[in-house]
């Protein structure tokens, strides 16, 4: 047998600064989780390397349950196929966990959504993204060509959230407890470039930033700091 190719050290590392302190802070905490877990909330994110839900809402261990895919997709209600990693994850959050919201997050520069958009070769040679990242389609047709102006691939960015919404609502069990109001659903998106968060209004479909003010001061400071750099 040949030898196991050696752990990445970068990891290791953060284990070992893990233990000596986040681990050590909330000891008591993970002893509570190991009994079981009980979060009120789910996040349909991207798997995007840039966006983590848990860092984006400073939350702890135990308090978000995070499904990730490529450009936060989530499929309709089907049976049909053999493989539902999205769908088993989403069932088991409402009807296991019964969480209380579910929250789509997207994000600025989604590969996902610009390979779609572009109609560029398939992100990777396998046989899986592409008919993965069909999905948008719903999303782009909504949109329509003549919205293909400068903003373009931030309105596809936030079409597919309010898409994948929209087919949340083709889960029975989902479509129960929203009319119920046992279960709630929200969108949500992300700029990695300037820490902006922007919430999708439901009555009107908007995405309006959470925190304006202290947005605006972000921006500020990116752009200050961009022309410090560019100087002689």
């Amino acid at each position: 047998m040949a030898d196991a190719t050696p752990f990445p050290q970068s990891l290791t590392e953060g284990y070992r600064a893990f233990l000596d302190d986040r681990f050590v802070r909330e000891q008591d905490r993970y002893a509570s989780l190991a009994e079981g877990q009980s979060p009120e909330i789910l996040i349909i994110s991207c798997c995007d390397s840039r966006v983590s839900p848990e860092v984006i809402f400073d939350a702890r261990p135990g308090e978000l349950f995070v499904v990730r895919n490529v450009a936060n997709l989530v499929p309709p209600y089907e049976t049909g196929g053999e493989y539902h990693g999205t769908s088993a994850a989403l069932e088991f959050a409402v009807q296991a966990l019964k969480v209380k919201h579910i929250v789509v997050l997207g994000h600025a520069r989604c590969g996902g959504v610009r390979a779609y958009a572009d109609d560029a070769a398939p992100l990777s040679p396998g046989d899986f993204i592409g008919r993965w990242v069909s999905l948008i389609r719903p999303a782009a047709e909504a949109l329509g060509d003549e919205q293909r102006g400068p903003d373009y691939l931030e309105q596809l960015e936030f079409a597919t959230v309010t898409n994948s919404l929209r087919n949340l609502m083709t889960f029975p069990c989902v479509k129960i407890l929203v009319e119920r109001g046992k279960l709630q659903l929200h969108g949500a998106h992300f700029g990695i470039a300037t820490g902006q968060l922007r919430i999708r209004d439901p009555e009107t479909g908007e995405f309006r930033l959470a925190e304006p003010d202290r947005a605006a001061g972000a921006t500020k400071l990116i752009r200050c700091q961009d022309e410090a750099g560019s100087g002689g």
